[in-house]
């Protein structure tokens, strides 16, 4: 059958087109276009959908012997992901841009343009799976990105496949050098694609001023201890996240975190690492892959608040788009405008946005 392959120029999508057409599907190669690479020599290699990786992308797709195309999604990426990263950021909160690029760009638009092509399914080079209707994580854990596909839309999983689900990185690595391909040594993408250099307060504070709103939040503000008593100062809370411990410049004869961003203030609250500790979550924009049947009365789950950190046993109760988790033992670093997401077993049953933690004594 006609599949779309979703190729962001990578190893990983590169081996799921592959593995398609070693299936015997006719593929088709899409590449997104998704931000304003002027002036950069000729895109840096290594950030999905950069001007290097779509040239790789092409590459691919001719050794493969499959068409590719481009296509442009540069004023929805700027809209959805680029922009809402600069508000948050300067509302005092923590954006995850890769979730929100998943929500709003790669799956709905890419499925669509899938359809109009005549294909049965997107594919992409996700470290996920779906069985039966439902999102699983991958075989190999250390590269799941389930998380990242929460809010992808339910009404999408049956039209989606991820081949690399029963992968693990070693072996794609390997699929990719038995092939031939040109990027099967390429680093893994290590920073935003939109984010030159890796200084996202540029970023920031570029996007902010050019919507013209207001930019009072990016100046320097004082840094506080808990009791209120001047530590010293910061270079604008766009560049401060909850948890964060360097670069504050704060003196003292042990480790200071930061705790709360108070963007009305334009302060920083920061503390010792007891004072991180957070029982319960607000979580607001409540995006279900199952029917919300199953969160009735509250479930007993797994929640994980970052990427790279375990999921940890909570009750979960949700009602409409919004979440409350109790966490049976404290978690650390609970930053809002983060995601939430929540497992049984290997399954994704949904997640959404943390608006707020509560302290472990609250």
């Amino acid at each position: 059958m006609r599949v779309v392959c979703a190729m962001s120029g990578g190893v990983d999508s590169s081996v799921a087109a592959a593995l398609m057409v070693e299936a015997g599907h006719e593929v088709v190669g899409l590449t997104m276009a998704l931000y304003d690479a002027t002036g950069e020599r000729k895109g840096r290699g290594g950030t999905c959908c950069s001007p290097a990786e779509i040239d790789l992308a092409r590459r691919v797709c001719d050794r493969l012997g499959v068409p590719h195309y481009t296509v442009d999604e540069r004023e929805r990426f700027q809209a959805a992901v680029i922009d809402d990263f600069a508000r948050e950021y300067a509302a005092g909160r923590t954006p995850n841009p890769c979730a929100r690029c998943n929500q709003h760009v790669k799956f709905g638009p890419l499925l669509a343009r899938a359809r109009a092509l005549g294909a049965h399914w997107l594919v992409t080079g996700h470290y996920a799976r779906v069985h039966e209707g439902a999102l699983l994580r991958a075989v190999d854990h250390r590269k799941d990105q389930s998380y990242f596909l929460f809010a992808m839309g339910r009404e999408h999983l049956e039209q989606v496949r991820f081949p690399l689900g029963e992968w693990t990185k070693e072996q794609v690595r390997d699929k990719a050098r038995a092939l031939g391909m040109p990027n099967a040594d390429a680093p893994d993408s290590q920073e935003l694609c939109f984010v030159p250099g890796g200084d996202h307060g540029e970023v920031v504070a570029a996007r902010i001023q050019a919507m013209g709103l207001d930019d009072s939040s990016l100046g320097a503000g004082e840094i506080r201890d808990e009791d209120g008593q001047v530590l010293g100062e910061h270079g604008g809370i766009h560049r401060i996240t909850v948890g964060q411990r360097r670069g504050l410049g704060v003196a003292g004869d042990r480790p200071r975190y930061v705790l709360r961003v108070l963007p009305d203030e334009r302060a920083v609250v920061v503390g010792d690492a007891e004072s991180l500790a957070v029982r319960e979550l607000e979580v607001e924009d409540f995006q279900p892959l199952v029917d919300l049947d199953r969160f009735a009365g509250g479930i007993d789950a797994h929640v994980q608040i970052r990427h790279r950190s375990a999921a940890s046993p909570a009750r979960v109760e949700v009602e409409g788009q919004r979440a409350r988790v109790r966490f049976l033992e404290p978690v650390r670093a609970v930053a809002p405008g983060q995601a939430a997401v929540v497992y049984v077993g290997e399954q994704l049953l949904g997640g959404g946005w943390i608006a707020r933690g509560l302290p472990d004594d609250q």
